[in-house]
Parts: C-alpha cells; sequence; structure tokens
C-alpha cells in the first residue's frame, strides 16, 4: 500500500496465523520507543525472575535472580531470539508484568494499523490467541525501519559476545542475499517457517513478509525469490546472489502446512530526505521464475560436497 493506503496487490494477506518469534519485532518496538523517551537505558540493568528464565528454548540461558543489561536483552532478542531475554525485557517494560506488556503490545498494534494482531506474550512461546497477519507484520516492520532509523542497525548485527560466548545471528538473508539488513526469524511446530526480511538497492527498500513456510530452506528461497522479482519490478538491476545451503530434506513438504506460504512484499519508493511512501504488493510464491529457482537449488544441494547444519529444529522453538 501507498501512503493513502492503496493496496497494488495481494493473497490472503489478511490470513490470521502465528506469528513465534515475529513477536519480538514488536517486543523490540516497545523497546525502542521507551528508549526515546528515555523510559529505559541501554546500560540498565534488567532482573531475570523465575518466570523469564524458565522460558524454552532459544533462549540466553540466563539464572533467575541474574541480571542482564537493556543492550543485552535486545541484541539477544535480534540475533539468538532469545525466549528468556525477550519475557525479562516484557517484564521490565511492563512493570513486572509480562501479561500486562503483552496488552502494551496489542495496544500499540492497533496503534499503528495492525488490526488483525494480538499478543499474549513477549517471546511469541505459543499461545493459542496470538495471531497476526502478514499485512500488519509489513505494517510493523516498516514502522521499525522508519520510526527508529538509530535503532534499526542493530538487526544486522552478525554476533555479540554474551559472558564469554559468541552469539550468531539467525537471519538467513544477512549472509545469503545482498543488501539484507534484517528483520527477524521465526519458528513453532503450529506456525511453521516465518521470515520477515528488508533489503536496500539504489536506493529502493523492500519489506518481506514469509509465513508458514514448511521448511527454513523453502522460506528463505520464497523469500529472496520475491524480493528479486520485487526488485526487478522497480527498475533495480539484480544483483548476484550466492546459494542458500541446507540440508535437502529441510525442502520436503509438511503436512501441517499450507503448500504455499502466505508471502506479502512492501516496496518503499526511493528514499528521500522527507517522508517516504510505502507501497505493499503480494509476491505470488508459485511463478515460473521462483519454480524455477527451486529447481536449480534443489540440484545444487545435492551436488555439495560439505557438510551442513539446519538453521533450526522442530524441537526447538525460535
Amino acid at each position: 500500500m501507498d501512503v493513502n493506503g492503496r493496496v497494488l496487490s495481494e493473497q490472503d494477506a489478511d490470513l490470521k496465523r502465528f506469528p513465534a518469534s515475529l513477536t519480538k519485532m514488536m517486543t523490540l518496538y516497545m523497546a525502542f520507543r521507551a528508549l526515546n523517551a528515555n523510559a529505559i537505558r541501554f546500560d540498565q540493568r534488567i532482573p531475570v525472575t523465575i518466570h523469564a528464565a524458565s522460558m524454552e528454548p532459544s533462549k540466553l540461558g540466563v539464572r533467575p535472580g541474574s541480571y542482564i543489561t537493556v543492550r543485552e536483552a535486545v541484541l539477544g532478542l535480534i540475533t539468538k531470539s532469545a525466549n528468556d531475554a525477550a519475557s525479562a525485557l516484557g517484564e521490565f517494560i511492563g512493570g513486572g508484568d509480562e501479561e500486562r506488556f503483552a496488552k502494551m503490545m496489542t495496544q500499540q498494534a492497533k496503534v499503528l494499523g495492525m488490526n488483525r494482531t494480538r499478543f499474549y506474550n513477549a517471546s511469541g512461546l505459543p499461545n493459542p490467541g496470538q495471531l497476526t497477519t502478514a499485512r500488519d507484520l509489513a505494517i510493523l516492520a516498516q514502522h521499525l525501519i522508519s520510526d527508529f532509523p538509530q535503532y534499526y542497525p542493530l538487526f544486522r548485527t552478525p554476533y555479540f559476545y554474551f559472558r564469554g560466548r559468541t552469539i550468531p545471528n539467525h537471519d538467513p538473508l544477512l549472509k545469503g542475499y545482498a543488501g539484507a539488513d534484517g528483520l527477524k526469524t521465526g519458528y513453532t511446530a503450529a506456525a511453521g517457517h516465518n521470515l520477515v526480511g528488508s533489503a536496500v538497492h539504489d536506493n529502493v527498500r523492500l519489506i518481506g513478509v514469509v509465513m508458514g513456510a514448511p521448511s527454513n530452506g523453502s522460506r528463505n528461497q520464497y523469500m529472496m525469490s520475491a524480493l528479486d522479482d520485487g526488485f526487478a519490478k522497480s527498475g533495480v538491476a539484480p544483483v548476484a546472489r550466492p546459494v542458500y545451503l541446507a540440508r535437502t530434506n529441510s525442502l520436503k513438504k509438511h503436512p501441517r502446512y499450507n503448500k504455499h506460504p502466505k508471502i506479502i512484499l512492501v516496496r518503499a519508493t526511493r528514499t528521500t530526505r522527507g517522508k517516504k511512501s510505502v507501497e505493499v504488493a503480494q509476491a505470488s510464491s508459485r511463478t515460473s521464475i521462483a519454480k524455477k529457482r527451486d529447481s536449480i537449488f534443489k540440484r545444487n544441494i545435492k551436488k555439495a560436497a560439505v557438510r551442513h547444519h539446519t538453521i533450526s529444529r522442530h524441537n526447538r522453538k525460535k
């Protein structure tokens, strides 16, 4: 959609789905908002409660009664998608109550125009009422970029050091797609494999949302193909990108997910110093170009002689 709300094209962009760890995008939005208002500071220490420490992986593994800084919590969400850090940050901003913080998240979502979104926790761990849409997440991504230009570069952090450990960033686009600079991955068994990403070429920014993909590999290919097509339609010359490697079996269809995941592509016009007009378009995952790339991708995987690992496992929630 443009600044006047004009929709160019769409396909199931308003279908409600589980966000999984894409929830943390709103947790981060709330943190950036509090930082802007000087309500919290990056160097401020956050207490880790028993509740926060008990969150399922992915997590930093902080112990109850310990402390982490706001900066560590923010980077933990961006890179590792840490559920314990998300819960601790939510409790801290919510006055000691993550449930209260979730209500604040939902209220802020409505202010941003995310009318089909409701939050019940800060992490994205399973809750039957925690739902959103591809369109709403595209809106949220656009606001993270435009509302907090001083904090958005944190999303391209490749890794950070946390208490003697190197925590790498889960976002596959940062290494696999030229011009990509954030945002977030998400997975639960019920949600499928989700991804919100953004990339810039020749001052044209695109924001893509993929939800409910059957695997990490197919999710990444859907996203990169959608971005390629979006840049081509915007008159931007194609940029060579490396073949993204994942285990061949990660491309198999999972019966619990739709055959074709929901993809929404947001186009920001060429950047200027003033306000940017924004358009939203739906990129079909069934295009012949995407099919051809998927075929090439599978052949390259079979030829690969190196050993590699999947980004996430089905028994770990990110």
